[in-house]
């Protein structure tokens, strides 16, 4: 396995459709007209992903009233991964579908980790901010669960 290079800003992003939590299908072509946020994180109800994803539930009130945002996370998990992850947590925003890692390869989000002497491939945990035209506005990659949150803030001019 290897990831393409990795998606720059100014770079439109890629026509993919993946499923959410709640089975519904999500065309990235049909979210045009709206910012989108992505965020990548490597496996549901772990503790850097739960801090992430609490972290953001915690500070939703500065973002839900941002009439042309969406705000999605990505992992490799199940939708019903996902499910019990979101309900267990109570996430107010829905979770991507990436079971074969298509937009995280696309995106170059798909990389060679080493844990424990172990190499595999896995999910960076990375975020990327779409413009309303679907091209990339902002990009961090080894994203610090703690800091993500500061990070959207700064990029989206919440503060």
């Amino acid at each position: 396995m290897t990831t393409s290079t990795r998606i720059e800003t100014g770079q439109p992003v890629p026509d993919l459709t993946l499923v959410d939590d709640t089975g519904a299908d999500v065309a990235l072509r049909d979210l045009a007209g709206r910012r989108v946020v992505l965020y990548f994180y490597p496996k549901d109800d772990t503790p850097g992903c739960t801090t992430q994803a609490c972290d953001l539930r915690d500070s939703w009130s500065e973002f839900e009233g941002i009439d042309d945002l969406v705000v999605y996370g990505v992992s490799p998990d199940g939708a019903e991964s996902h499910r019990k992850f979101r309900a267990k947590h109570d996430l107010p925003f829905h979770l991507l579908v990436d079971e074969e890692h298509r937009l995280a390869e696309a995106l170059g989000f798909w990389v060679e980790k080493s844990m424990y002497g172990k190499t595999y491939w896995g999910v960076e945990r990375s975020t990327v901010v779409v413009g309303a035209d679907g091209t990339v506005i902002a990009i961090a990659h080894k994203v610090k669960p703690a800091e993500h949150v500061a990070w959207l803030r700064g990029v989206l001019e919440l503060g």
